[in-house]
């Protein structure tokens, strides 16, 4: 399986099957055509174009009633909750953070946010949503032990990088990448000691994306 990092909180896991997470690229096209499509919360960096897709919607029961509303084809689910879509497995994750449907007029409750447990091909990816560190991360590591894990960093509005280099040792996942930072001036953070410290100090490995660019996840 390989990563494709088009920007911000959105991931591509491209495998036996297409999965984009979080479909908002700010400036930028998702030149993506997945198979299926998980939203980890309502706020519009995050639920971004995933309307304009004819493919399954992963996402929370919320949003998922709201999508349904345009047209979209939805699996609703909640946090603790798996279901299995076309062979992949999607597990709903807690995460600290708000939901807020920003595009229905005055907007309208999203639900609560969340991050995913996400199987495919032997390999399980965390993607943690966005969120601020908790304790019960140490738990997700525990019952999943995910091998690659998706951290956001930007501070304000999620963790920054102190928090998610505790984030990615309660976690325990041999990868970690840091998304959520640097795409607007609010969030913009220098990851480049975050990555030396887990390289240096722990048995992990950091690896940095730009936006654009892929890692294959190791055998």
């Amino acid at each position: 399986m390989k990563i494709i990092y088009p920007g911000h909180s959105c991931i591509v896991l491209e495998g036996s099957k297409s999965i984009l997470i979080d479909p908002s690229v700010p400036d930028s096209d998702i030149r993506i055509k997945p198979d299926l499509v998980a939203v980890t919360h309502a706020h519009a960096d995050h639920l971004g174009i995933a309307a304009s897709y004819s493919v399954p919607i992963i996402t929370n029961n919320e949003i998922a009633h709201y999508l349904r509303g345009k047209g979209c084809t939805t699996e609703a689910m909640n946090i603790g909750g798996t279901i299995v879509v076309d062979d992949v497995s999607f597990t709903m994750t807690q995460a600290l953070h708000s939901s807020w449907i920003e595009e229905a007029g005055i907007g309208m409750y999203g639900g609560s946010a969340a991050g995913f447990i996400i199987r495919m091909d032997g390999v399980t990816v965390y993607h943690a949503g966005d969120t601020g560190l908790f304790s019960d991360m140490r738990l997700i590591g525990e019952l999943y032990h995910p091998d690659v894990a998706l951290i956001p960093v930007g501070g304000r509005y999620t963790m920054g990088p102190g928090e998610g280099m505790m984030a990615a040792e309660f976690i325990g996942a041999p990868i970690v990448i840091p998304i959520h930072y640097n795409t607007f001036e609010k969030i913009r953070q220098d990851v480049s000691e975050f990555a030396r410290a887990i390289n240096e100090t722990t048995d992990m490995t950091a690896v940095i994306l730009e936006p654009g660019m892929e890692y294959k996840i190791p055998a």
